[in-house]
């Protein structure tokens, strides 16, 4: 044996083999309860749990799901007993597990989730409802009526028939079930229902109470294989379909749950409806109950440390040891009990944290709905019910509109449409569209991933009628031009696609999707022609945007300015302190020149731009920190590097570039005076040290900065890959150091 395979056992016998008995002796009074609420042979109930645990657990694709009798089909499965008999039930449940099978060969598990969960919960709601109803009868000494209003409505009778001992029983088992959750822990380590039963048995036993016993001594000895159910193959079809699809959500929603309660392997869905599918084939031919995954079994394995398949495997194992050799023993066990039992159970099956969790997502109609349905009508039904509303809802929010309107300062209506714009959005559109006041100038934003023809005639109608009554209507496409293509006759639409958020403020014009703003020129021979103004079109979208967001922030900023920085930089278009940044209004203090320069106190030429801006920042407005910010590529660099020839004709250009011969000395200290591929960026950044230092220049820069209460900060932008960079300062009187350090995510690594 290889050590592997050693360290596998060991694994298996320290947490599977203990955690298989504790689900072991909570599967068992499980299978008895629901074959017994289901009409079908106690020993089907066992038999299902048998072959959940070992054939379901080998071949599914969930380390932790136990399967086994499933509660959820309780009505289903009465229903088919009285209908076609049990042998033709178990040919159900056997074309069942074919039907799975096929659905997980062909890896179609993910859409058994898309029944809404709403519909399950509310399904299961109302079984427990049905199941308690029901075995209240049982536990009262009578036996259940046909339906749920049968039972509701005979149970004042029911009542005043009390027969004692069996009434005792049953409420002896209900108190020990309620009871033995606040026990200590050391006495929860037998589970609740094994402790009720084992109570109720031997008080039941000691007092010599007229009971009803459990009788398994002929439920395995008169099998036979499983026949077709005669009738109409429809509904015989329908029962084979209805029982699959239920028997698959609820292992699928098992399945997915259980997967948060453990931290081994995911599990794979399509394998597990085809394990479950196999697990049925198997269960029916031996005539035992549909099987699913059970969360109160699964629960209890995760809990008590189950850690792989063969926890849940085991299980099955001593399920089938007990059946076939302490079958005697069930024969002790009240069948009001069982009944007492299964009214807990079907109390808990109407849990209020899924009526929470559906409430939060607007789906208790659904909820309510199929329980009702399920209750009144029957289980098809009501499960039909429950998904025609729930598609309904789901059509109303896919297809649902958002219209918010305000009035600007200036007078102009802005509007904003949002969703998808169908037939079923126009009622609303147009009324909301028609209240806006006549000759108003309109701002319309659709912000929309779809727009049919109705929604197109609806607005464009409109706006005709709006326009003509001496309005204006002004629209602008936030997403895919779905109106400009109709409006052009084009039939040819894109795909739906979601939302993109409406901030385009960072984009360049030439990324965007507006129409400009035009402005008529008159030339000199008196023709006229319209020329594109970005700037007004620029200015127009800040104010149907940008200006009803920032307005608030520019009312308290309007008293005065207390920028935190002065940011000298360069008048490259493509630098843009407030992105590269990430500030917003009155953060920064900005001077932008041509190469972030920073004349040198008393050198020629003079500049006083520079210096009075230095001046007011630091005695005026207090700032703390100065940055001198370059970026790579920068032309006015270059022009030095050229010794002036780039600057060509321009003289100011020229006298202006006198204050970087520092910066060019510095560099050629340390690069020597032959160039190189990467000089330019090299001397862009030595040119960030040199303005810091020629910061220092000025007496009352350097004192604050000695002082403590004034930064110098150097930063490098790469334009290429977007990239901010820190540029340390040059140690006093030496080299300079063209090393750089990204700022970038947060920290600062070397560049």
């Amino acid at each position: 044996m290889s050590g592997d395979t050693l360290r596998n056992w060991r694994y298996t016998l320290r947490h599977d083999l203990p955690a298989s008995f504790v689900v072991f002796l909570v599967a068992v009074p499980f299978a008895l309860g629901i074959a017994m609420a289901s009409g079908a042979p106690l020993g089907a109930g066992l038999i299902s749990a048998v072959v959940g645990g070992i054939v379901a657990s080998a071949l599914g694709g969930s380390a932790v799901q136990v399967s086994g009798p499933a509660a959820g089909l309780t009505l289903v499965i009465a229903d088919l007993v009285q209908t076609y008999g049990w042998r033709a039930t178990c040919m159900v449940t056997l074309l069942a597990g074919v039907v799975q099978l096929v659905l997980g060969v062909f890896r179609a598990a993910r859409a058994a989730l898309a029944v809404s969960p709403a519909v399950v919960h509310g399904m299961l709601a109302a079984v427990g409802v049905i199941i308690g109803l029901a075995q209240l009868h049982v536990v009262l000494g009578g036996k259940p009526q046909q339906s749920a209003v049968a039972n509701l409505a005979e149970l004042p009778g029911q009542i005043a028939g009390l027969e004692g001992p069996k009434v005792a029983v049953g409420l002896l088992t209900i108190g020990v079930l309620i009871v033995w959750s606040r026990l200590p822990k050391p006495a929860r380590a037998v589970p609740a229902p094994l402790a009720a039963l084992l109570v109720a048995a031997g008080t039941a036993w000691a007092f010599g109470w007229d009971v009803t016993r459990v009788d398994l001594s002929k439920a395995f000895g008169d099998w036979a294989f499983p026949v077709l159910p005669h009738g109409d193959w429809h509904l015989i079809v329908g029962a084979v379909l209805l029982v699959a699809l239920l028997a698959s959500v609820e292992s699928l929603l098992c399945c997915a749950a259980t997967d948060g309660m453990h931290g081994g392997s995911r599990a794979d869905l399509d394998q597990e409806l085809s394990g479950q599918g196999v697990a049925n084939m198997v269960s029916g031919a031996l005539g035992g109950l549909p099987v699913a995954g059970g969360i109160v079994r699964s629960t209890a394995n995760v809990h008590a440390g189950g850690r792989s398949r063969w926890s849940a495997i085991l299980h099955g194992v001593w399920v089938l040891v007990f059946a076939l050799g302490f079958g005697w023993a069930i024969r002790l066990i009240p069948l009001e009990a069982l009944a007492a039992l299964l009214v807990l159970i079907g109390v808990q099956m109407v849990n209020l944290g899924h009526v929470k969790k559906v409430h939060g997502h607007g789906e208790v109609p659904v909820y309510v709905v199929t329980m009702a349905g399920v209750i009144l009508l029957g289980l098809g039904e009501g499960v039909l019910a429950g998904l025609a509303l729930a598609v309904l809802l789901a059509l109303r929010r896919l297809t649902g509109v958002t219209v918010q309107k305000r009035e600007e300062p200036d007078g102009r209506v802005h509007v904003t449409i949002s969703g998808s714009l169908t037939f079923l959005g126009v009622p609303r559109l147009t009324s909301e569209l028609r209240a806006i006041r006549t000759g108003a100038a309109v701002d319309l934003d659709l912000n929309i991933d779809f727009m049919d023809n109705a929604a197109f005639e609806a607005i464009h109608s409109w706006r005709l009628d709006h326009e003509r009554l001496g309005g204006s209507v002004d629209i602008d496409e936030l997403h895919d031009e779905w109106y400009a293509l109709a409006a052009s006759g084009n039939r040819m639409f894109p795909a739906k696609s979601p939302p993109k958020a409406p901030d385009r403020s960072w984009l360049p014009w030439a990324h965007r999707r507006h129409r400009p703003a035009r402005r008529t020129v008159v030339g000199g021979n008196g023709s006229s022609t319209e020329v594109e103004c970005r700037l007004t079109a620029g200015a127009h979208e800040y104010h149907r945007r940008t200006a009803p967001l920032v307005r608030p922030i520019f009312s308290e900023l309007a008293r005065k300015q207390q920028p935190s920085h002065l940011f000298i930089t360069c008048a490259d278009s493509r630098i843009m302190p407030s992105l590269i940044t990430s500030s917003g209004p009155g953060d920064l203090f900005t001077v932008r020149n041509i190469g972030n320069l920073v004349p040198r106190r008393g050198t020629e030429p003079h500049d006083d731009s520079v210096v009075a801006a230095i001046e007011y920042a630091t005695q005026v407005l207090g700032v703390r920190t100065i940055t001198v910010c370059g970026h790579s590529g920068c032309g006015a660099m270059a022009g030095i590097l050229s010794g002036g020839v780039r600057a060509g004709s321009m003289p100011g250009l020229r006298r202006w570039l006198r204050h970087g011969n520092h910066s060019l000395a510095r560099f050629i200290e340390t690069e020597g005076d032959r160039l190189h591929s990467g000089a330019l960026d090299v001397l862009c950044r030595v040119n960030v040290q040199q303005q810091l230092e020629n910061l220092r220049t000025y007496r009352k820069v350097d004192e604050q900065v000695r002082a403590g209460k004034l930064e110098l900060v150097g930063l490098y932008f790469d334009i290429a890959s977007a990239r901010v960079h820190l540029v340390p300062p040059l140690p006093s009187r030496s080299r300079p150091s063209p090393t750089a350090f990204s700022v970038a995510d947060g920290g600062a690594t070397a560049s």
